[in-house]
Order: structure tokens, then C-alpha cells, then sequence
């Protein structure tokens, strides 16, 4: 009688050993070495030759015909660009973010327009009770929408009761990491339940075609809980960000197989839930009649969607020999520092007996590079105290040498830009060639932007 082999599996990354440890091997986290029951092995199966016996699969050429895969859109606007166009039918969706961002919200709200345009949906919540959901719904003004709810841990349950009658064409699961699959041993949320409850999910899903919406926790690092293939699973990857403190809400697409993952939708948080932000620079810029010192309007791109940002920043000098502090929210600390470096080995300014406070205005993150000019228009204005024009933007790229190179999609952040209303931009010298609305002021190196804002020569 072959014996049952014992396995342990780390509830971080899901690597297994065949021992005990009190640290991960391969990704060092301590105390997360769980035992689990591992496969019977017996002799047959160990020689098994796994080239025979098999049905064959057909082969199919790269140049096929092919059909695109109809969407179903979620009458969420926001939704549907950060999905490519909305849910697509078999697909699975894994959806992440901090507790109380909204998501559970989000997704009621998507699955009661989707019932209420003629869809089947269900609604399955490991979490809350139903009637927990359900006064949510009339919260949000949604109780008369005919979404089916039920609560319930039990994978096997939630599949015997969904193949009784007709497949749903959205079915959400609130959360994967409250599921239970009475196949595997273990509690709910390690490791081989999470793997294992969602593998028959996403079978029921892809056979019926049913559109699948996974809720995933996350860690305190901010990455998705549990074993790191959920996301190689599922077909959609998408991540809510956002601080509970400030009203506005980012849903950003990290994969997707059916679309691009260079697309945001942005919401804003209100008593009513989640409402839809067409135009989120007005989130993210003030309204100032004269100019401030230490501000300049950034044109950011998540995407094909520009959004107008305002970074700040200040100088503060301090007392000779004081040790100057160095503090950036919203952008990349090391990004900040090499801008200060070029700024002194190359246009002559000095930051070394000075404090640099540097801020993105909303609580907005930004990650592009051609944010360097901006945030070098700011600072410029903090040291010399002389504000940027109000109806002037700023983009590009600064290199270690003091170059200012051109980014992607210029025309547009342009036209963004000449919609709200701004006259001027300070661009790099090759983006002044082009046609606009604005009027264009290239630079070919920093040294030259930093003469033009301190009025030398």
C-alpha cells in the first residue's frame, strides 16, 4: 500500500519542500512553512509513460480565422476602459485592493446594471450575509436591481447550485480567499485551497461561459494574497488603488489577455457609492487667478488618458552645517534626487544647504518620466521664488547630462492641455516643432530651461 508523502508549502509563495523549515528558501519569509497532505504515489503511476494513452488535441495555424471575442458591458464607463471595452464571456477577472477601497461596491454596482439590463447575475459573498449585501444595494439605490444573492464558503455548493439551471453571465466571488474545496485539505485561504478552489472556477467558467470576478485581499506590501499563480490563472488582473483618506479612487488594469493594461478608470468616492470621473484633472488641479511659487501643471498619461497634475515643491535653506532633509510624496525619491544632482553639476544651483519638499497635488502617484521637467520647473520656482506662468504646462525628459529629451504621445498631453484652458507649455525642443494649440517653448538642455525661468541671457 503506497503511503501518503508529506509536503510542506510556504503560504507565501507556494513553494513546497519535503521538510520542515522556519524560513522559505526561495522567498525568505519566516514562519510560513505549512504541512499539507501530499499526492499517493504508487509505483504504476511513477512509470507510467505519459506518451500513450492520451486523446489527441487539434493543431491549429497561426493564421486561422478567428473571431473577437464579444464584450458585455457593465453600463460602467470607468469599468469598462480599464477592462478593454468590458467583461468578456468564459473570462475570469481577479480584482485586488486595500479593505474598504470599494471593490465589493464597485462590483455591485456593475452586477446590478448588468441585472438590470436583462443579464443573469450572481452575486456570491464568503463574507457577509446576504442581507448584509442586500442593504448595501439599497444604499446605493440599487435594491430593485434582480441580482441573485447567496452566501456561502462551499466551492463544491456554489457549482452544484449554479449547474441546476442555466449559467449565469456574471458571477462574482466575494472573496476567493474565504472559499473552501472539500477535495484539498487545509483551511480556507492557504495556499492549496486558494489554488484549488479558483482551478474550479475557472473550469465552470470557460465551459459555460459564464464571465468570472474574482475579490482578492491583499498583503500589507500591497500585493495580492495568496499563491503568486492566481494571477497566471485568471485572464484579467486588475488593482484599486487609492487612499481611504482622499476621495478618489483609481481602478488600474495589470494584466489582461483580451486588452492592453495601459488603461485607468478613475472614480470618485461618495455617499452614494462609486461615481464615475470623466474628467480627472479637476481632481487633481486648484484653481489659483495668480501664480504660486514652487507649482507647475504636470500632463501625465495612464494610457491614452492624459490627466493634469500639480506638482509642488519648496526650499527651505537652513542654518550653516544642518543636515538638509529630502521628502517626496507622490513620485520616485531616487527620481527626485538625480533631478537635484543635474540641476547642480549642470545649470550652477545649489540644494545642499537646503531642505526640497516635493508633493503631487491629490494624492496622485506619477510614474512617468516626463515628469522631470516639471518637477524641475518647480523647484526652480521654489530656489528663485519666481512662480511659473499660470496658464503654462511643463513636460519631458531629463537626462544626466542635462539633455532634455522628448517623451511619447506629446501632441496629446498637448491637447489636453489647450482643452482646460492652458495657453503656453515648456516642452523639449523637438515636441516644439509641432503643430498646436499652444504656444510652444523648446529647450534642448536643462541649462537652457533654468536660464529661460531666471530671466538670464
Amino acid at each position: 500500500m503506497a503511503k501518503p508523502q508529506k509536503r510542506y508549502v510556504c503560504q507565501a509563495c507556494g513553494s513546497v519542500s519535503h521538510r520542515w523549515a522556519g524560513q522559505c528558501g526561495d522567498c525568505a519569509e519566516w514562519n510560513t512553512m505549512v504541512e499539507e497532505a501530499g499526492a499517493v504515489v504508487t509505483p504504476f503511476q511513477a512509470k507510467h509513460d505519459l506518451r500513450t494513452g492520451g486523446r489527441t488535441v487539434q493543431l491549429v495555424g497561426l493564421d486561422a480565422d478567428i473571431v473577437l471575442p464579444e464584450r458585455m458591458s457593465t453600463g460602467i464607463a470607468e469599468l469598462d476602459r480599464a477592462l478593454g471595452g468590458g467583461f468578456v464571456e468564459g473570462s475570469a477577472t481577479l480584482i485586488g485592493g486595500d479593505p474598504g477601497i470599494g471593490k465589493s461596491t464597485l462590483l455591485l454596482q456593475a452586477a446590478a446594471k448588468l441585472a438590470l439590463a436583462g443579464r443573469a447575475v450572481a452575486y456570491v459573498s464568503g463574507e457577509e450575509a446576504a442581507d448584509q449585501v442586500r442593504l448595501r444595494a439599497r444604499r446605493l439605490g440599487l435594491g430593485n436591481a434582480p441580482v441573485q444573492l447567496a452566501a456561502a464558503t462551499s466551492t463544491r455548493d456554489i457549482l452544484t447550485t449554479l449547474s441546476l439551471g442555466p449559467p449565469p453571465a456574471l458571477l462574482v466571488i466575494d472573496s476567493i480567499q474565504t472559499m473552501h474545496s472539500d477535495l484539498i485539505e487545509g483551511a480556507p485561504g492557504t495556499v492549496s485551497q486558494v489554488r484549488a478552489s479558483s482551478q474550479e472556477l475557472i473550469r465552470f467558467a470557460k465551459e459555460r461561459g459564464t464571465a468570472l470576478v474574482l475579490v482578492g485581499h491583499v498583503t500589507k506590501d500591497g500585493s495580492i494574497a495568496g499563491p503568486r499563480v492566481l494571477e497566471h490563472m485568471v485572464d484579467t488582473v486588475l488593482a484599486f488603488e487609492g487612499e481611504r483618506s482622499h476621495q478618489y479612487r483609481i481602478l488600474r488594469a495589470i494584466k489582461n489577455r483580451f486588452g492592453g493594461t495601459d488603461e485607468i478608470g478613475v472614480f470618485s468616492m461618495q455617499s452614494e457609492g462609486l461615481e464615475e470621473v470623466s474628467n480627472p484633472s479637476a481632481l487633481f488641479l486648484t484653481q489659483r487667478d495668480e501664480g504660486v511659487t514652487g507649482t507647475t501643471v504636470f500632463p501625465a498619461l495612464e494610457g491614452t488618458r492624459p490627466v493634469l497634475v500639480e506638482i509642488q515643491a519648496l526650499v527651505v535653506r537652513l542654518a550653516s552645517g544642518a543636515t538638509p532633509r529630502r521628502a517626496v510624496v507622490g513620485w520616485d525619491s531616487g527620481r527626485l534626487a538625480m533631478i537635484l544632482a543635474v540641476l547642480e553639476a549642470r545649470c550652477g544651483l545649489s540644494f545642499s544647504s537646503a531642505e526640497v519638499y516635493l508633493n503631487i497635488a491629490g494624492g496622485y502617484r506619477v510614474q512617468d518620466p516626463a515628469a522631470d521637467m516639471a518637477a524641475a520647473a518647480a523647484l526652480v520656482s521654489a530656489l528663485s521664488e519666481r512662480p511659473v506662468p499660470v496658464d503654462a504646462v511643463a513636460f519631458g525628459e531629463v537626462a544626466l547630462s542635462g539633455e532634455v529629451r522628448p517623451v511619447a504621445h506629446g501632441a496629446l498631453r498637448l491637447k489636453e492641455a489647450a482643452k482646460l484652458g492652458f495657453e503656453r507649455a515648456l516642452v523639449p525642443a523637438a515636441v516644439a516643432k509641432d503643430d498646436s494649440a499652444l504656444r510652444l517653448t523648446g529647450f534642448r538642455t536643462l541649462g537652457q530651461f533654468v536660464d529661460h525661468m531666471l530671466g538670464r541671457g
